[in-house]
């Protein structure tokens, strides 16, 4: 590895240590060069996703946007940040747990308020109402009154 100070190639591994949900490995270095100390970080690399969006069209999967929808359902609700990003990554692993590289946003979307439903009820409507594009207050109620059939 590359020192980032002098450029030398000669470096040696001083500590290595699991980071990230152990997704990634951590390792502490010092170069042979100068003897300064620096980090880098390994992870496996994973088959890109790509979403399918409604209209055909397809882009890469970005696990912030998970992150960015649930967060704006769950405002002011009593649901922790450390729940939203825990959902998050239910989702992303199961989502390559599937082993394909192409997925419908539909299904992400049936994944997340599958887990928001469980999570909080009111996050899931608010989250279901945009997701399920609800164009007048009866599609709204609909959803509420399904909700409340399943939690009896």
């Amino acid at each position: 590895m590359k020192c980032p100070f002098c450029n030398s190639p000669e470096s040696r591994v001083v500590d290595s240590r699991l980071a990230d949900n152990a997704t990634t490995i951590r390792r502490r270095r010092e170069c042979e060069a100068c003897n300064r100390r620096f980090n880098t970080y390994e992870r496996a690399e994973e088959v890109p996703l790509y979403v399918i969006k409604k209209d055909g069209r397809r882009e890469p999967f970005d696990h912030n946007k998970i992150l960015v929808g649930m967060t704006k359902a769950c405002e002011k609700r009593p649901v922790s940040r450390e729940d939203i990003e825990r959902v998050a990554e239910e989702v992303e692993r199961a989502l390559r747990d599937r082993l394909a590289t192409e997925i419908p946003a539909r299904q992400i979307g049936d994944m997340v308020m599958e887990r928001l439903r469980e999570l909080d009820e009111v996050a899931y409507v608010r989250f279901a109402s945009v997701y399920k594009d609800f164009r007048d207050a009866d599609s709204f109620v609909e959803e509420v009154r399904g909700l409340a059939k399943q939690s009896r």
